[in-house]
């Protein structure tokens, strides 16, 4: 296992962390990669009930990798989620597409259909990507210093790629968060229904493994189909057709602000997104 993720099992349930504490747990490639593989090895273990998903360091992440001396979109991998052309080498639109269906959007998609629960632990900052995954495990228990947003919209972007938002958050608050691209605490996001659970920062871990303990012993081909009955019907109220959508008007933005200003994200980076707001 790749040192961006470390892998555990206490008892029957898996812990699977985010590594890169040093970038507040962005998500380079190679940690996407190292996450997959993670989680196959999980499924694949028939002692795993349940997964457990944490960030190691002050936050559980930061979001997608725009800016560390590790940033790693213009290298290969092994492609997992989509059948598609490798980004390398491609041009435009064309490689920003490929990437992004693959290492974003497929990723999430690929990793919701995980039959075993998933349960993520989020402390510090959930920021853009790092909402993504959360919203693609089964529950979230938070700590009440977690705080989230996704701030794209600053550049000019209506959303991160996994497009959950309507189903997690409501259309109401969903356009709020957008729209204003601020913060939104913990307490917030359990009032949204967001949130499962939201404990004392000293109690997060034991918290989190003791509901992990609880759904490890149910039965596990009933909590497969149990998760399954559940996604499949956020799919019917328009989730996977919704996302799809959504994507081509990202990068619609994409493409827009390489056009206008030169530079797919606006020319912002990480530093500049907290700078702009």
């Amino acid at each position: 296992m790749a040192d961006e993720v470390l892998y555990a099992v206490r008892e029957r349930v898996a812990a699977i962390t985010l590594n890169r504490p040093q970038y507040a747990n962005a998500q380079n490639s190679a940690m996407t990669y190292a996450l997959d593989a993670a989680f196959a090895r999980a499924v694949n273990d028939d002692g795993v009930a349940v997964v457990v998903l944490a960030g190691a360091g002050r936050h559980f992440c930061a979001g997608h990798d725009i800016g560390t001396p590790e940033r790693d979109a213009d290298q290969s991998f092994d492609r997992e989620a989509v059948l598609w052309w490798d980004h390398v080498g491609k041009e435009g639109a064309d490689a920003r597409y490929a990437r992004e269906m693959e290492v974003y959007l497929g990723m999430c998609r690929r990793w919701r259909e995980i039959p075993k629960p998933l349960i993520a632990m989020v402390h510090g900052a959930c920021i853009a990507g790092g909402l993504m995954l959360a919203w693609v495990c089964d529950l979230i228990v938070a700590a009440d210093d977690a705080f989230f947003a996704d701030p794209v919209v600053k550049m000019g972007i209506p959303g991160v790629e996994y497009f959950a938002h309507p189903w997690v958050l409501g259309p109401r608050f969903a356009k709020e968060v957008l729209f204003t691209g601020g913060r939104f605490s913990a307490e917030r996001a359990y009032q949204v229904g967001m949130v499962s659970r939201v404990v004392p920062r000293a109690e997060l871990e034991s918290a989190t493994f003791e509901l992990a303990g609880q759904v490890a012993g149910m039965p596990r081909f009933g909590l497969a189909l149990a998760k399954r009955a559940v996604n499949q019907c956020e799919d019917l109220m328009g989730q996977r057709a919704g996302m799809d959508s959504v994507f081509g008007l990202h990068h619609m933005a994409h493409a827009h602000n390489a056009e206008v200003s030169g530079h797919s994200l606006a020319g912002l980076d990480a530093r500049g997104m907290k700078a702009s707001g």
